[in-house]
């Protein structure tokens, strides 16, 4: 009998697309991207930037991202669940980038 894992996948278009992890504010940004650093170190260096909602000025209306760049061998299920899963825990969620 095979395993079907297909219930189990995240949801993700392309596995070496990058994942943007989407996140309230700055400090929730930084810090995401330090845990994730600390936690999967092969992910290589993070990048975390403002994204201003189209034509808003106000600081106020700003999402901060951390850009994950896929591993060598693509994105896992699991891989995928470890980035909703901390997205979540700073209010966040994830996009394929």
């Amino acid at each position: 009998m095979t395993e079907d894992h297909t219930t189990d996948q995240p949801d993700v278009d392309d596995p070496h697309a990058r994942q943007l992890l989407v996140l309230p504010d700055r400090d929730a940004a930084d810090e995401a991207a330090e845990e994730l650093g600390a936690t999967q170190p092969d992910l290589g260096d993070l990048e975390v930037v403002r994204d201003a909602l189209a034509g808003e000025d106000d600081a106020e209306d700003a999402q901060w991202l951390v850009v994950v760049e896929p591993p060598e061998d693509g994105w896992t299920p699991a891989r995928l669940r470890t980035l909703d899963a901390l997205a979540a825990e700073y209010e966040g969620w994830r996009e394929e980038g």
